[in-house]
């Protein structure tokens, strides 16, 4: 049976009320399959099923779900299941939840916790939106580094429950300040009466708790880690950020580049139950904003309608070099947004990004020359053909430092980098290259 065929079988039963029907269907699924049914029904619809499932399962479901989802199944619980989902949450999971919410669901989903959940909770809640100590677990197993390695395994048999991972184990020294970590597995097959400090890695990577998460996530990606140690100002231990959650934020950020690519605002639900004024709204901002910048090619045609007069052959490659153009700068602009996002290019590598995109914008300019030349003669001869070869050349090239450089600026002055990617660029190449092209005209023809 196909996805599509069970998220029909599941709401044909919802809609029949056919509650044995509905747990039926919930116990042969695992969770991510539940929780990818629920997330493409509307509010009311999901939270018939998702009562249905067994307690053991309605968190493993719950947190699986995509935040707006969460949201809405919560205000659809009664009192002590709302209650009883929310004590039984991560901490990290549960402070990004929270912080997402209303204030008045906030103030009584806090309420609602026990005294120890709640005081990890409001740590979590205490560090910025977009911060690793939003996204970090306050629970995990922590050695002294002057421990044996017998007496860690018995803390970790001790305290292994309550963690949310104990594969990256933290050591701190005196006053909680990190040593370093150690893996599971070299504490499993170590000699009992070594040492932590003998065995601990000291140069594993560590941020603060107030850094930008996406860069903790990307580290994490870089140096293959199941755990990332976090510290506050004064390098004591305050967290893990854990790769599951480390995913998410990369698969988040990615997903928003690439809504901005596309000249869109990210949408961060699912895109099955986004209301049609919601998908409009996210991108008609940005076409508003290219449709007033395109208004710079019409002035430029405009500028040079006399040229095109004498000569109105010219009009007839206008459409192929300004998409080429465009395409050439969307092109860069993409790898130098991935390049930033995965830490390959710094605002420094400026410099050396333009003389390396110069080369390749000249070097796509000649191959493509060479075919506009051909295409040229054959259409209206070779003056003209000279001039869109010439032409192909010198927009390639611009275009590709354009499309290098902007997101290069715009990281420099703390814009997003994937705002002025691929539709801006085409834009700005779209109207700087006719002017090249009409430059170029006057210079070889003579008019």
């Amino acid at each position: 049976m196909s996805q599509g065929e069970r998220a029909d079988e599941l709401l044909e039963q919802i809609e029949k009320s056919d509650l044995t029907g509905i747990r039926l269907w919930l116990a042969e699924h695992r969770p991510y399959e539940i929780a990818d049914e629920l997330s493409r029904m509307s509010s009311s619809d999901a939270i018939i099923p998702f009562r249905l499932l067994d307690k053991d399962r309605e968190l493993e479901v719950f947190e699986e779900l995509d935040p707006s989802q969460q949201q809405a199944v919560l205000l659809g619980l009664r009192g002590q299941a709302f209650h009883q989902i929310l004590e039984k949450m991560e901490p990290d999971d549960r402070a990004r939840l929270i912080g997402e919410v209303p204030a008045k669901v906030a103030t009584r989903a806090l309420a609602g916790l026990s005294p120890a959940e709640r005081k990890m909770t409001a740590a979590l809640l205490g560090y910025p939106e977009d911060s690793v100590g939003r996204y970090m677990t306050p629970e995990a197993v922590i050695l002294h580094r002057d421990l044996t390695v017998a007496r860690a395994l018995e803390v970790v048999r001790a305290k292994g429950t309550d963690a949310e991972t104990v594969y990256t184990l933290p050591v701190v020294g005196d006053g909680r300040r990190l040593a370093g970590t150690i893996e599971l597995g070299t504490l499993v097959t170590s000699d009992k009466s070594r040492l932590i400090k003998d065995i601990v890695d000291v140069f594993v990577p560590r941020v603060q708790a107030t850094e930008p998460v996406e860069s903790a996530a990307r580290l994490m990606q870089e140096a293959n880690l199941v755990a990332l140690a976090v510290v506050d100002s004064e390098e004591r231990f305050v967290g893990l950020l854990t790769f599951d959650d480390a995913l998410e934020i990369i698969e988040a950020a990615d997903t928003e580049d690439m809504a901005r690519q596309s000249g869109a605002s990210p949408v961060v639900d699912h895109y099955v139950t986004v209301s049609v004024f919601r998908l409009v709204s996210a991108r008609a901002m940005w076409l508003i904003v290219l449709l007033v910048a395109a208004t710079l090619t019409v002035n430029v045609m405009q500028a040079y309608e006399a040229t095109l007069e004498q000569v109105t052959a010219l009009a007839l490659f206008v459409p192929m070099l300004i998409g080429t153009g465009g395409n050439v700068g969307a092109q860069s602009a993409t790898a130098i947004v991935r390049a930033l996002a995965v830490g390959e290019v710094r605002v420094r590598d400026l410099p050396l990004v333009l003389w390396k995109e110069c080369r390749v914008g000249l070097m796509l300019g000649l191959l493509l020359a060479a075919l506009a030349l051909g295409i040229g003669s054959f259409l209206v001869g070779a003056a003209i053909a000279i001039v869109v070869g010439c032409t192909v050349i010198a927009i390639c090239t611009w275009a590709a430092i354009i499309g290098s450089m902007m997101p290069l600026l715009a990281n420099k002055v703390g814009v997003d980098p994937a705002v002025v990617s691929s539709p801006m660029v085409a834009t700005l190449v779209d109207a700087t290259g006719l002017i090249i092209y009409f430059s170029i005209a006057r210079l070889i023809l003579g008019i």
